[in-house]
């Protein structure tokens, strides 16, 4: 993979040879089987969650339930997340292991795995989710 800056919060991804999707840094993911100040409770996706936009680098608490119905990878390892234009595009050619879905209305997520870690890629409607995700 190549992963090249070309703005600020945003990188290039993809291939050597062919045009590559730019991403928008979103957030940190960082799984813990710990209790944590501030906790925001998904009961739909199994898991609890910190408000990534109240820490000044987008850090996100996430700790699931023992049936959630992740990954261990991603139940165990850190991520990024990052904003796409086009998520079909962006998974294309790539070991996808959270298959895209929506958790919310606009917003549609799929994580695939890059070099042994997860990456989380997120495709936002803007029409539909207004609010800072």
């Amino acid at each position: 993979m190549l992963y090249s800056f070309v703005a600020e919060g945003a990188i290039a991804f993809g291939g050597l040879s062919e045009y590559t999707n730019v991403m928008k840094y979103n957030h940190y993911g960082m799984p813990t089987f710990s209790c944590f100040e501030g906790e925001i409770r998904l009961e739909h996706l199994k898991m609890t969650v910190s408000d990534h936009k109240a820490h000044p680098l987008r850090f996100q608490l996430m700790r699931f339930d023992e049936d959630a119905p992740y990954p261990d990878l991603v139940k165990t390892v850190p991520h990024l997340a990052f904003e796409v234009e086009d998520l079909k595009e962006a998974i294309a050619g790539h070991n996808i292991i959270i298959a895209p879905n929506s958790p919310m209305d606009g917003l549609t997520v799929a994580f695939i795995e890059v070099d042994g870690a997860p990456v989380e890629l997120m495709e936002i409607d803007r029409s539909i989710c207004e609010e800072e995700i």
